[in-house]
């Protein structure tokens, strides 16, 4: 990693990395592996710390607030550590479920949802309590038989979530009440890619045919 003074530090894993993420304020950042995750220091000497779980994590996120990280696994599943749990065995979240991988994850803006792709849902966890998801149902957005939810991303403002399904739609869902609005109608290839502009009025998405394109949700 290069530092703003110029400088570079090296941080080396055992395993193959398969993803990173920054904490909130960028003092730490998350390292996916086998087995786990592990949390360096990026401007100081502190030791890292190792947060296990066994199988492959293939993506890692930390929540907005700094107090949650969680990783996609290779065995559609979620796995989540608070990080200001005391004892061990507190400290894991587990959350399955899922029919297919999880390959997207989005935050809400205030962190207090997470939604997920891998189900003909979006698959979205409540993390407002000090347990996060754990002993509460998740809501389940855009539900749509068998056709699987493959991208999804909160609006940086507002509650509501964008949902991209495996055959091209794209929906828009408000958390609140789980009302739809129609975004892109199916029949294009899978959607790979959704963006959101800084002040959320404009969609950016992009799809397995090599189509792609922006949306404005003002008009």
């Amino acid at each position: 990693m290069r530092l703003a003074d110029g400088t570079t530090k090296e941080f080396t894993e055992e395993r193959t990395v398969e993803a990173v993420d920054f904490a909130p304020k960028g003092l730490r950042i998350a390292v996916a592996r086998y087995n786990g995750v592990t949390l360096h220091w990026v401007g100081t000497a502190g030791a890292p710390v190792d947060l296990d779980w066994k199988g492959a994590h293939t993506g890692v996120t930390f929540s907005p607030d700094g107090r949650f990280v969680v990783t996609m696994m290779q065995e559609s599943a979620l796995h989540g550590w608070k990080l200001d749990g005391k004892a061990a065995d507190t400290r894991h979240m587990r959350m399955t479920g899922y029919p297919a991988k999880v390959k997207s994850l989005s935050w809400s803006p205030k962190g207090k949802w997470l939604a997920s792709s891998g189900a003909p849902a979006a698959i979205v966890w409540p993390f407002s309590g000090k347990d996060g998801p754990m002993g509460k149902a998740p809501l389940e957005l855009g539900t749509r038989a068998n056709i699987l939810v493959t991208q999804v991303a909160f609006h940086p403002i507002e509650e509501v979530l964008a949902i991209g399904f495996i055959d091209g739609m794209i929906l828009a869902v408000r958390i609140a009440d789980g009302k739809e609005a129609l975004l892109r109608r199916p029949g294009r290839g899978a959607v790979t890619s959704l963006a959101w502009s800084s002040t959320g009025k404009l969609l950016a998405f992009a799809s397995e045919a090599g189509d792609c394109g922006v949306i404005d949700i003002t008009g």
